[in-house]
């Protein structure tokens, strides 16, 4: 490489020219040649710059492409670790979630087995006490039926002896046979046999409705407020016959002071002694004891005092007949049911069960002292 304002020499003219103009030339010549080795030294040097500035570069962009790449497959690698541990991550909440339920399953699952064990041994003892209890009743099962044949019976005769109750006392003598029914001892037959006679005697017996009786009486005492009493009883004003009006003036006047007459004066028809009028404080204590009297028939109805419930109902009959209208329907329904009630019996003669029930002591004194005996032979055996 040469500048460009440098020109070559012509080879062709160097020989004519002389020796001074040689030497000159020589001189010119060296100069010339170690500018232009210096300008070829600078031209390679720049170029090896170039070339060394262009490698580099080339090796800045080889080095920044190879580590935007690696950047990237870091980056992909990153995130393909990260959906990884993400994945992982969930597996394991998955696995730590199961491990939990069946943790808490197992745990159930002890506890369940731990129930059914306490249940079995609690079943178990249950069987066991049981099958003792079973044992004893078997044991005492005459005992227990004999027991409660007994206690029926004192019911059945505190109802016949106290309260007079036939119904109650025979449901209680047919439970206490059906009790007996279930015991196969001959030393039963005996007691059932007088425990059958009681039966019949008492279903031969009438039967006294005291509650039907009792209501009844109630009932009498509610409608005595509504009975009219012969001093408000006022004689019924007889319908006036139309006047003829074809008759004459003096057969009209005749008529109409016939009927002043008949409005002035009037006939009734007594049956009996009047009583004495009373006054309206007085009326109202009539009432009141004819409703005591009703009460206290009721209260000896209920306790089967036979006399003084035909006493009380003989005073309300008297002073329903001396004081009260018995021309009303009223008066006599009334009458008529105090009648009926008076001629019923409220007392009846109950049989005496005392008998049967002397049997069912002994039987029950005979079962207790044989127990012993039933319980040292065991023993002996072992």
């Amino acid at each position: 490489m040469f500048d460009k304002g440098f020109k070559p020499l012509d080879m062709s003219n160097e020989k004519d020219i002389s020796g001074e103009n040689a030497s000159v030339a020589e001189d010119v010549v060296q100069p010339a040649t170690g500018a232009e080795v210096a300008k070829t030294g600078s031209s390679r040097h720049s170029f090896a710059a170039s070339s060394a500035l262009i490698l580099v570069i080339i090796a800045l962009l080889a080095l920044s492409w190879h580590w935007l790449n690696t950047r990237h497959r870091f980056t992909q690698l990153e995130q393909v670790l990260t959906m990884r541990l993400e994945q992982y991550n969930l597996s394991n909440q998955q696995s730590l979630t199961v491990s939990k339920l069946a943790d808490e399953r197992s745990v159930e699952a002890s506890a369940r087995i731990a129930m059914l064990e306490q249940r079995l041994a609690e079943s178990r003892n249950q069987q066991e006490a049981l099958q003792t209890l079973y044992y004893e009743l078997a044991n005492t099962r005459e005992e227990r039926l004999i027991a409660e044949v007994e206690q029926l019976m004192t019911i059945a005769n505190q109802q016949l002896q106290l309260a007079g109750n036939i119904k109650p006392a025979l449901l209680a003598l047919q439970t206490a046979e059906s009790r007996l029914q279930q015991i196969e001892a001959p030393q039963v037959i005996q007691l059932r046999k007088a425990l059958t006679q009681d039966i019949q005697r008492l279903q031969s017996l009438p039967l006294v409705d005291v509650a039907g009786m009792s209501t009844r009486l109630e009932n009498l005492a509610e409608t005595v407020d509504k009975l009219p009493l012969v001093s408000d009883r006022h004689p019924q004003p007889e319908l006036q016959q139309a006047p003829d009006w074809q008759a004459s003036s003096w057969q009209k006047l005749v008529h109409e002071v016939w009927q002043d007459i008949k409005q002035i004066i009037r006939l009734e028809r007594i049956d009996r002694p009047e009583p004495p009028l009373l006054a309206p404080e007085q009326n109202y204590f009539l009432r009141e004891n004819i409703k005591l009297r009703l009460l206290s028939a009721r209260i000896a109805l209920l306790r089967h005092d036979e006399v003084s419930y035909r006493a009380d109902l003989r005073s309300a009959e008297k002073w329903l007949l001396d004081h009260f209208d018995m021309r009303e329907s009223a008066s006599k329904i009334m009458l008529s049911t105090i009648r009926q009630l008076s001629a019923d019996n409220i007392v009846i003669e109950v049989p005496d069960i005392n008998e049967s029930l002397t049997l069912v002591n002994k039987y029950k004194l005979t079962l207790e002292r044989s127990k012993p005996a039933e319980k040292a032979a065991p023993a002996r055996e072992r």
